[in-house]
């Protein structure tokens, strides 16, 4: 956690609430808080997941960065440790689990996925939600190719990778009609980037859509862009648990700005 992501945190912990539902006024929200963030996750999913956690943090083979976003705040060098990149860039097992959960309530339809990585997050999607299609991108050809092995490796098949420039996918995308159900936007932390992603995802997406964005409180940019976001005239309410927000379009639903303790 960095300079600035400290106080933000402090911060969270001081404003945030609803642990388990308690003082959520909508029914919807209220369950996505007691039973969806609480769902028991099978055991052989994150066995799996984590045991090629574990592969990736044990890998000494360097790889040359192809970054096309805002960099990492951590690994400066182009050229890096995959070990590096899988224990400071892949979501932690906590967040896996919860990505998981909200893959398979809300997934059904299909999942997009912003910045593959190394494909942890990938995966836990994947393997919660295994009847639906992922369709995950990634600017950099590297850290693609290693994601690509470790799908292959642990059976995932309906996990698609298109490596690439978001802006130059996307079109493409929205061309062949794709309204996933679920969307996770975890790649290229500036604001104006991700805000742009997001105003894409909105026109693409449905009633029942659910956008979840990773490290909303990791810079000021990231923070700029969430509060934005927040703002959009599609948004009917958000849910934020610190590392990641939580975006719905559901109508009918009382607008606010929830900050649950997660």
């Amino acid at each position: 956690m960095d300079l600035y992501s400290v106080p933000e945190y402090l911060n969270y912990l001081a404003f945030s609430r609803h642990r388990r539902g308690h003082g959520i006024h909508s029914p919807f929200l209220y369950r996505l808080v007691s039973d969806v963030f609480r769902n028991k996750i099978d055991p052989d999913i994150v066995c799996t997941i984590e045991k090629t956690r574990k592969s990736l943090l044990e890998d000494s083979r360097s790889i040359f960065i192809t970054d096309l976003g805002a960099g990492s705040r951590i690994m400066k060098s182009t050229l890096r440790k995959v070990s590096n990149i899988a224990r400071y860039s892949s979501v932690p097992k906590k967040y896996g689990i919860l990505l998981a959960n909200m893959a398979r309530n809300f997934g059904k339809s299909g999942i997009l996925e912003f910045g593959t990585s190394l494909g942890i997050s990938t995966m836990y999607m994947a393997a919660s939600c295994p009847d639906a299609e992922i369709i995950t991108m990634e600017g950099c050809p590297a850290t693609s190719e290693i994601a690509k092995a470790a799908f292959r490796k642990s059976g995932m098949n309906n996990i698609t990778t298109i490596t690439g420039s978001f802006d130059e996918i996307l079109p493409g995308l929205k061309r062949k009609g794709l309204s996933p159900g679920l969307v996770f936007i975890d790649g290229n932390h500036r604001r104006e980037p991700v805000l742009k992603y997001f105003s894409e995802v909105a026109e693409m997406s449905a009633e029942e859509t659910v956008v979840i964005l990773d490290d909303i409180h990791s810079s000021r940019s990231m923070s700029e862009a969430w509060n934005d976001i927040k703002r959009h005239e599609k948004i009917t309410s958000t849910v934020d648990v610190f590392r990641m927000g939580m975006v719905f379009f559901r109508k009918g639903m009382a607008r606010y700005d929830y900050t649950v303790r997660y």
